[in-house]
């Protein structure tokens, strides 16, 4: 009807791998689905033909072989419109479309906007679906955590996060590995009288011990308890010694402590 909002997309969680995820998002009213990131392309096709759905559009988030891998095979046999990052083609499957920061591109008639979210690698690339509630952040922001900075730098990955942080709180935030019960562990050394992280530790550990995913979460559960996302926290800043210090520097040293955790 002429005037009505559009149906949010349909997401669907893909484990690949052995603790990857791809994701599909999927308008009804078109057809249209897009795939985020490639793992592998057996359970990907898998699900398209389980759902009967005709992939319209690839979207890669970043070059790292456990994200692309398995793009040649699913072309193969699901021919689709290939998008990333324009600073990452160079060592991304050949694009289609290449995107920056600040572009935007429809898929179902839902507008999907590009956020450079470097610092995991340069060129990392995230899609928000401002529609939908959506966006999917690969290896930047994770659930409880944050990639590894291969090639960013602290101030680099600090921005990224903050950019992300600053959507609704409603966003659901898709991200592309399982790490989530180790990054709880983690987090509860960086932020241990935080009620909240307390509580979601305790449902991650339930939800793996049944066989769930932890992934995707709310943008505010990461907020009230992703230690990654709270270097402005005065209790997390009081812990680390840090207290009134530049917010970068304490990214740089929970960063730190994770990598040596």
């Amino acid at each position: 009807m002429k005037g009505q909002k559009a149906m949010p997309l349909e997401i669907v969680t893909i484990p690949c791998l052995s603790d990857n995820y791809a994701f599909l998002a999927h308008d009804a009213a078109s057809g249209d689905t897009a795939l985020v990131d490639a793992p592998e392309a057996a359970p990907i096709l898998a699900e398209l033909d389980k759902r009967g759905w005709t992939l319209n559009h690839v979207l890669l988030t970043h070059h790292h072989w456990d994200h692309v891998d398995g793009l040649g095979a699913i072309l193969e046999k699901q021919p689709a419109k290939v998008i990333g990052a324009a600073a990452d083609a160079h060592r991304l499957p050949p694009l289609d479309l290449q995107v920056r920061e600040g572009d935007s591109f429809d898929i179902g008639g839902e507008p999907v906007q590009v956020l450079d979210v470097s610092g995991h690698t340069d060129g990392h690339i995230a899609f928000y679906m401002p529609n939908s509630a959506v966006v999917f952040t690969a290896d930047s922001l994770m659930a409880l955590g944050c990639g590894r900075l291969f090639e960013g730098t602290p101030p680099q990955m600090w921005a990224s996060l903050s950019k992300l942080a600053a959507l609704p709180d409603d966003t659901l935030v898709c991200s592309g590995h399982e790490y989530t019960q180790s990054n709880a562990k983690f987090a509860l050394t960086i932020d241990p009288d935080n009620a909240a992280l307390r509580d979601r530790a305790a449902d991650i550990d339930r939800a793996r011990a049944a066989g769930q995913a932890t992934v995707p979460s709310s943008l505010a559960l990461e907020k009230a308890t992703n230690p990654f996302l709270r270097a402005g926290d005065p209790a997390i800043q009081a812990h680390l010694g840090m207290e009134n210090a530049d917010l970068a520097k304490v990214f740089a040293e929970i960063r730190a402590r994770k990598d040596r955790f």
